[in-house]
């Protein structure tokens, strides 16, 4: 990899000796964006680094991950919130019709996440080492909307459709989306990272569009407290400087983005 000259990568011995560099960087950098999975508390971790280094995180509190990352935290709080979502619980706290999905209580992405059609199959996907939840599953079709969160202002960005296997496994996404769709997709994820506090910066919310014209079928299904896939498409799309629209956004500023008609597509290899 060729890093323009104002760029330099830093390599980590080891595992503490990474945690030592990156708390120094972080206290260095104007800003830090911190991009690592949610799996293990990972993410958390790291931003919680840069706070403590006296860092300035272009991105969620440590606390906003921790809730996001929590599948079965997240639905409650959602539902107690009144935004729309599919139920969750723990397996063996309830039961749902089937089919179910599966899905690793705290998960990156649609990691793990697998569709149980009886109870004989639910007990045995359940049984892989981690902690699962189990959801009624949402029929209609998925979407996604990323926004720029910054202390006073949420500006969305283009809602995308979302290309899933039959095993949930994310192939890709696709943008713009109709107008109308657009909307429902638009009006669904602001409630949900409205009501959700210590967000900031770029963050991706999934919902499931129903069949029902006026939206009474969508759900809100996660938020990503990072960068994602879908960022690669945005960035083609947009008539500006994403990046730099992130930075704006975060210091109080009001970010001035086009887009470009499109349509566009892109893989989950981010091509």
């Amino acid at each position: 990899l060729t890093l323009p000259a104002r760029l330099f990568a830093a390599s980590f011995p080891g595992e503490r000796g990474e945690q030592a560099a990156f708390r120094q960087l972080a206290a260095w950098a104007d800003f830090t964006l911190v991009i690592a999975p949610e799996l293990d508390g990972l993410l958390e971790e790291r931003c919680r680094w840069v706070l403590e280094s006296g860092g300035r995180l272009l991105g969620p509190t440590p606390e906003a991950v921790r809730l996001t990352a929590d599948k079965l935290a997240l639905a409650k709080h959602w539902r107690r919130q009144g935004v729309p979502t599919p139920l969750t619980c723990r397996p063996c706290k309830c039961a749902l019709p089937y089919p179910v999905v599966c899905k690793l209580r705290h998960g990156a992405g649609s990691l793990g996440t697998t569709l149980a059609r009886d109870a004989a199959e639910q007990a045995e996907l359940v049984k892989r080492p981690g902690e699962w939840v189990i959801q009624s599953l949402v029929p209609g079709r998925p979407a996604s909307l990323a926004f720029l969160i910054g202390p006073a202002e949420i500006t969305p960005l283009l809602p995308a459709w979302q290309h899933l296997d039959s095993s949930f496994r994310y192939l890709g996404g696709a943008a713009p989306i109709p107008a109308k769709l657009a909307e429902r997709v638009q009006r669904l994820a602001q409630r949900a990272v409205e009501c959700v506090p210590g967000l900031l910066g770029y963050v991706g919310v999934d919902v499931i569009l129903g069949d029902a014209e006026e939206g009474s079928g969508d759900v809100a299904l996660e938020i990503n407290p990072r960068l994602t896939t879908s960022y690669v498409g945005l960035r083609r799309l947009a008539q500006g400087n994403l990046a730099e629209a992130m930075l704006q956004c975060v210091q109080g500023k009001t970010p001035r983005l086009t887009w470009q008609p499109g349509p566009l597509r892109w893989s989950a290899d981010a091509e």
